[in-house]
């Protein structure tokens, strides 16, 4: 197994837009991907192949929040970019909420992005920072005005600080049934469910972290009741056990992540 994973973070401008780049390049045995639930949407750009799921296969994808794992089918060679967008970078690039996305991927260009420009000049890119550096003046220039309201932003960050959802419904005056549609039709899952995917995102960066915790250490840290209730919630968002994931996935998403100049063999 030959695994390379490079982290960069996009320009100061565009973080509120775009969290992080990753590069990689994989060679394994070919199998199956788990993309795992977060906080983030998916933006992908191969740069060679094409990345595999049940709804068809793309060289450059785009994809929305889920509560679920996405299956990946791949031939035991991956290589491409990934740009980890929050809901407002959907509108700020795409001009639309990333509920629209809801447990989906599209191909790129049917975001009227210029997806074909984007994959070439990426693969033309001498190195990691070259490519992350391109995105940065690729992504700057689909940035457009955004408008968003006021209320369903402000339930997201205290959603993410771990605010319970009547006491955000509480400081926004809506009901919590107002508050779960708005919020829904903004970020194509509920709060409750959205509490639920940070708090297994969270767990699972725990288990990447170069010192890995106990799971009973993880389970009490992220606010599980008991490790019980820890392995159903994972299985449910996951596909799998924490202890079946570490078995077979990890592997695939620990790697050398560095800040904006690292770099790996392009």
């Amino acid at each position: 197994m030959d695994v390379q994973h490079v982290v960069g973070l996009p320009h100061p401008r565009l973080r509120p837009f775009v969290t992080r780049y990753s590069g990689y390049r994989m060679r394994t045995e070919p199998g199956v991907h788990r993309g795992l639930p977060s906080g983030s949407l998916t933006l992908v750009v191969t740069l060679d192949g094409t990345v595999d799921l049940a709804g068809g296969r793309f060289a450059a994808l785009c994809g929305g929040l889920h509560d679920e794992a996405v299956i990946i089918s791949h031939d035991g060679f991956q290589h491409g970019v990934q740009c980890d967008l929050t809901p407002l970078g959907m509108r700020a690039f795409f001009g639309m909420p990333a509920g629209e996305l809801s447990g989906v991927a599209v191909a790129l260009d049917a975001l009227d992005a210029p997806a074909a420009e984007l994959r070439e000049r990426l693969q033309g890119a001498a190195t990691w920072t070259d490519r992350f550096a391109l995105l940065d003046l690729l992504l700057g220039g689909l940035v457009r005005p955004v408008e968003q309201r006021v209320e369903v932003a402000w339930a997201w960050q205290r959603l993410a600080a771990g605010a319970g959802v009547g006491e955000i419904a509480a400081e926004v005056g809506w009901s919590r049934q107002h508050l779960s549609a708005r919020f829904a039709a903004e970020y194509g899952l509920t709060p409750k469910v959205l509490s639920r995917v940070l708090r297994f995102e969270r767990a699972n960066r725990m288990l990447r972290g170069e010192r890995r915790p106990t799971l009973t250490e993880v389970a009490a840290a992220c606010g599980y009741t008991d490790q019980a209730h820890f392995n159903r919630d994972w299985r449910a968002l996951c596909g799998a056990t924490p202890t079946e994931w570490i078995a077979t996935e990890l592997p695939f998403v620990q790697g050398s992540e560095g800040g904006r100049g690292a770099e790996l063999l392009p």
